[in-house]
């Protein structure tokens, strides 16, 4: 009897912990930022509601060979937001805090949030 207890309390247990609701793992808000477009104006590219803790990669600008790094960030996200010189969140880098901007000096091609 008391083994049937004990399996019967550890599969509700089981049950309560995957019916639970668990934390996104995403910056809220959006991230902004400028690159050139194939006519070479200038164009405004947003991220909403970014993944945490891995990179984007900004995939106007990911081949060097073909575009210029995108500039001036706006991070109008609730998280710190890296930004690397190269794709794959390679090269130099800077820190924006939530609701930090840079001018178009700030070069990148990829961000990771925090």
């Amino acid at each position: 009897m008391r083994f049937r207890s004990s399996v019967g309390a550890a599969l509700g247990a089981l049950a309560l912990v995957l019916t639970l609701p668990t934390s996104a793992s995403a910056a809220d808000g959006t991230f902004q930022y400028t690159y050139s477009g194939l006519d070479g104006r200038p164009q405004l590219a947003t991220l909403v509601d970014p993944e945490s803790r891995v990179c984007h990669t900004l995939p106007e600008v990911a081949d060097e060979d073909a575009s210029s790094p995108a500039h001036s960030p706006r991070n109008r996200t609730n998280a710190t937001v890296t930004v690397f010189t190269e794709a794959d969140c390679e090269g130099a880098h800077y820190t924006l805090r939530p609701g930090g901007q840079a001018s178009e000096r700030l070069k990148m091609r990829s961000a990771v949030f925090s």
